[in-house]
């Protein structure tokens, strides 16, 4: 399949694609057919998918580029250690996000109460925004 073709199967735009390629995350195909550089086009298989698709799974996980080229680098080595290092730390770091968005939250239902409680003076939601 073409690039475009690769794009759709992974459910990406191609210049994501092409992003990824440029980071390393995925091969670039010699061309076929054609004759110098500018001449004939790549080809892309399911290996090609395959690994769009690991890569997009890993990101909705919450884990970095940098951090899947080391998973899929570790997938040659069987190094399962690192692997579970690497999802460990990104648990952490979304029990860290979770916590966060949990105050965040908190501290928004309090002024939304606020203002629902106050009919006088300034919204206490815009009065809170302005001081931070």
């Amino acid at each position: 399949m073409t690039i475009a073709g690769l794009a759709r199967e992974g459910g990406v735009g191609v210049e994501t694609v092409r992003y990824y390629q440029r980071r390393g995350l995925i091969d670039e195909p010699a061309r076929t057919g054609g004759s110098g550089l500018a001449g004939g086009i790549r080809r892309y298989g399911t290996d090609h998918v395959r690994r769009l698709r690991f890569i997009r799974s890993a990101q909705g996980a919450g884990f970095t580029l940098e951090e899947i080229s080391e998973l899929l680098a570790l997938d040659a080595t069987d190094d399962r250690d690192r692997a579970r290092r690497l999802a460990t730390e990104r648990l952490a770091a979304l029990d860290e996000k979770i916590a966060e968005l949990q105050r965040a939250r908190s501290a928004l239902t309090r002024l939304a109460q606020a203002c629902d409680a106050s009919g006088a003076g300034p919204c206490p939601i815009i009065d809170a925004f302005d001081r931070g």
